[in-house]
């Protein structure tokens, strides 16, 4: 074979090997991308998982009864006291104690106004 021709196939040859490493620098580069979406989508869906599991809805919403209790209720004797709550339901406190006994019971947070959150806008 001539000289010159061989150094054209190397030469082509190594360009070749150069397009197809870009490719799959491209492909690889997608694949990472892909899996990462992939597991930012996974972790939103365990934490709403997590929430609705624990009594807490979506951001805005109200925890369950039960789950309020179940994080507030240190001392387990089925009520609330003022220094047993927090957030908005402590603000809230001597609004919700409708028999003003310096406890809550499940039924007055039952009845009690869905609070105000810090930057929630008023319906019209």
């Amino acid at each position: 074979m001539e000289p010159h021709l061989n150094f054209y196939r190397n030469h082509s040859q190594k360009a070749i090997k150069q397009i197809d490493m870009k490719n799959y620098m491209k492909k690889m580069g997608l694949a990472i991308a892909g899996i990462a979406l992939l597991s930012l989508i996974n972790a939103d869906v365990l934490s709403a998982q997590d929430r609705q599991k624990d009594g807490d809805g979506p951001k805005g919403e109200r925890p369950s009864i039960e789950n309020l209790f179940k994080k507030m209720d240190t001392n387990k004797d089925g009520k609330l006291s003022k220094a047993e709550v927090k957030g908005p339901l402590k603000e809230d406190f001597d609004k919700v104690d409708l028999n003003e006994d310096g406890y809550l019971s499940k039924e007055e947070i039952e009845k009690a106004p869905k609070p105000k959150r810090k930057g929630q806008r008023k319906s019209k």
